[in-house]
Parts: C-alpha cells; sequence; structure tokens
C-alpha cells in the first residue's frame, strides 16, 4: 500500500486546534443541558456556542455523495433513546425528561481542518443498565484506540471493541455503522472505515490494513441494550434500533503516530454525563 503523506507539524497542530472546538463545544453543551430543554433549544446553542469559537458546523447541510437523504437540517447530531446517531432536532420534539438519554455528535470546519467527536447524556439518575450501557461504551472507545498502533490492523480495534461490548457486556454493537477517516475541510468522510465489529475481507477490506502513521480517524463505537440491528430507512436521517432498545455513542478523533494513538479530542472524557 502506498504510503500516505505526511503531516506536516503546522497540520497536525491544525488538526489538534479543530478538535479542540469540538470538545470545547460538548464542555458548554454539558454545562448548558436541563431537562425540560427541546431538541431545537439545544441545536440553538450549539449554533451560537460555534459561532462564538469561530468554528463552522460540517453536518448543516451535508449529504453523503451519491446518497438520497435530504441535506442534514441541524448545526449537530442529537440522538435520543433508541435513535441511534443522525438524529435531528425534528424528529423528537418533546422535551428532555428523567430518563432520557441524549447523544450529542458535533462536527466543526475551523481553520481548514475538521473536528468530529459524539458523547453520550443521561438526564437525571440513570437506570443501572443504562449507567452500565454508558460505562461499557466509554472502555470500549479506551480499549479500542490502545490498538490503533502501526503494528496492528484494523481489524484488532474491531477485536478489541466487540470482544467488550459483546463478549464482555452482553451488549449489541450497531451493525453496518463504524468510524472513518477525516482531515481537511469540508472532507468528512473518507478512508479508511473503521468497523465496530469483526468482518471478512470481503465485506471490509480495510480491516487488513495496518494503521498508517499519519492517518486522522474518528473511531465511534455505537452500542445498544438489545441486538445492534437497525431499522432500514435510506430515505430518512435519524437511525432507530429495530428493537427500540436505548442506545449510546461515543467517538473521539485519534491520529495514528509512529509511536501509537494520539487522542486528538482530548478532554471529552472528563466530561460530566449525567445531567439534573
Amino acid at each position: 500500500m502506498a504510503g500516505r503523506p505526511p503531516l506536516s507539524p503546522a497540520d497536525v497542530d491544525g488538526a489538534y486546534a479543530a478538535a479542540q472546538k469540538v470538545v470545547e463545544t460538548h464542555q458548554r453543551v454539558a454545562a448548558f443541558l436541563r431537562a425540560g430543554q427541546t431538541l431545537f433549544e439545544i441545536d440553538a446553542f450549539v449554533a451560537r456556542t460555534l459561532a462564538d469559537l469561530g468554528a463552522k458546523s460540517c453536518f448543516l447541510d451535508y449529504r453523503p455523495r451519491g446518497s438520497r437523504v435530504p441535506p442534514f437540517p441541524c448545526h449537530a447530531c442529537l440522538s435520543v433513546n433508541d435513535c441511534v446517531v443522525h438524529g435531528t432536532s425534528m424528529a423528537h420534539q418533546q422535551p428532555m425528561q428523567a430518563g432520557d438519554v441524549l447523544k450529542i455528535d458535533v462536527g466543526v470546519a475551523y481553520r481548514g481542518w475538521i473536528g468530529d467527536a459524539a458523547w453520550t447524556y443521561a438526564f437525571g439518575r440513570p437506570s443501572p443498565e443504562v449507567r452500565r450501557l454508558m460505562d461499557c461504551g466509554k472502555e470500549s472507545l479506551r480499549r479500542g484506540i490502545a490498538t490503533l498502533h502501526p503494528r496492528n490492523t484494523y481489524m484488532a480495534w474491531a477485536e478489541a471493541v466487540q470482544g467488550y461490548v459483546e463478549g464482555e457486556c452482553g451488549f449489541g454493537l450497531i451493525r453496518g455503522m463504524g468510524g472513518h477517516g477525516y482531515g481537511r475541510a469540508p472532507n468528512l468522510h473518507g478512508p479508511p472505515f473503521v468497523s465496530n465489529v469483526v468482518a471478512s475481507a470481503i465485506e471490509w477490506p480495510e480491516g487488513a490494513q495496518r494503521c498508517e502513521p499519519g492517518t486522522l480517524i474518528a473511531v465511534e463505537p455505537m452500542i445498544a441494550a438489545g441486538s445492534g440491528e437497525i431499522e432500514d430507512h435510506p430515505r430518512a436521517w435519524p437511525v432507530r434500533t429495530r428493537d427500540r432498545t436505548m442506545t449510546v455513542h461515543y467517538e473521539h478523533d485519534v491520529l495514528i503516530t509512529e509511536a501509537g494513538p494520539r487522542v486528538l479530542t482530548e478532554g471529552m472524557d472528563d466530561l460530566p454525563d449525567v445531567i439534573g
């Protein structure tokens, strides 16, 4: 495989700065969240925050190339309960209340670079199962990132994440979705695709690729309390579990270096995740 063009120190600084704008946005949003707020209010706060930080949402009006879905209508992906990812403020219009679990995915363009990371927030004291689901999501992300080293292939990521989530925790990883490469704006998604589950070379050819230094990837376990199967709605944005079970979503931006993974969205793990 041909080598990836190296990132200059200025490139790395730019990618880190964009990733940290995402962290700052989550920090402000976590302090803002309250029960009784609507997703419209939360999305408007994200918009104001990004403007204050000099960043721009790279989700608003986004549509994957060749896709039939309409342009994404919000500044952030706001996904409630059984909605795994790509939730919109129109898809869930009831105010947030105790027992709700909200996944917030923030993507920014900042000074020519992309930043993209998600975290999960529980409104009110989470049930024991939801608390375990949230802890499982964060730990699976930590274990997976530790494998992103040039000595490994991307399959090592999937083995670590799936082995923990499904083997040890007994939850279900969402099938057909995973992490992705990214880099300079406006390219939000690029190779490699990073599956959260072990797959064959036909299903996931990138799984056999080495974790190449200089690669920027957004890695993101998406986990359900149930089977992990999702509804098939190719023309709609929200992605929901088929069995309507609760879900969590965690995402970090990572730069693969010669020495191993460098988490560019450092600080996300310190976010308060219980609201109220």
